[in-house]
């Protein structure tokens, strides 16, 4: 560990638990955004925030009222950072909401990634497919034969369901050392050095693991 690393740690245990959650969030939302497909969802990270919200409105409430202008200017301090956090939260969400309207045949049938789900949002994904489903045979699919109804339908060689482009163009920046780091771009034989500081531009692919792992971050 050289100094570079004990001052980016000392940094980092000088950050309170509420502003790294924050941070982190932010990091979420904007990779959320960038990333041509849906990311694990964070869990932990939204109900810590989620039950922080909880408490700084009941703090809120309980002090509504008081005459102390040191108290109500506080209070429009905490409901500033309350609603920063709520739209953050918001936006993390409709990202996610969005891959999952467009993506929701492929995110259901493809276990890896419909496990990246939260249950409301997996909840969310049943109901918006059997809407959608209902909506399109009322339309004019129960106008089609049988065999030409299915959303899912890949005869021909040509798939009607919608993937995202994994090799799409991303901005990324590696956040961690990295023991094996060569990143190698699927179907090509190029291969780069990822290095902890650097950022690039390049194919969502080759750092697609980097990314899951949170080696790498989006930027």
């Amino acid at each position: 560990m050289d100094i570079d690393d004990l001052l980016q740690e000392l940094d980092d245990n000088k950050v309170p638990g509420g502003t790294r959650d924050i941070n982190d969030l932010t990091q979420s939302w904007i990779a959320e955004r960038t990333a041509p497909e849906i990311l694990p969802f964070q869990t932990a990270l939204l109900e810590r925030l989620m039950e922080r919200i909880r408490q700084q409105i009941e703090f809120v409430e309980t002090q509504t009222g008081n005459l102390d202008p040191k108290t109500n200017f506080c209070l429009i301090l905490i409901q500033t950072e309350l609603e920063r956090v709520k739209f953050l939260v918001r936006s993390y969400l409709r990202a996610r909401i969005h891959k999952i309207d467009k993506y929701s045949i492929y995110i259901l049938t493809t276990p890896s990634i419909r496990g990246r789900l939260s249950p409301p949002e997996l909840s969310y994904l049943k109901s918006h497919l059997g809407l959608l489903n209902s909506h399109f045979l009322a339309s004019f699919l129960r106008r089609f034969p049988e065999q030409l109804r299915r959303l899912d339908d890949k005869a021909g060689g040509i798939s009607m369901v919608e993937e995202p482009d994994l090799d799409s163009a991303v901005f990324c920046k590696v956040v961690k050392d990295i023991e094996d780091n060569i990143a190698r771009i699927p179907g090509t034989d190029a291969e780069f050095r990822l290095t902890k500081g650097d950022v690039y531009v390049v194919r969502y692919s080759a750092v697609r693991e980097f990314v899951l792992r949170g080696e790498v971050e989006l930027i």
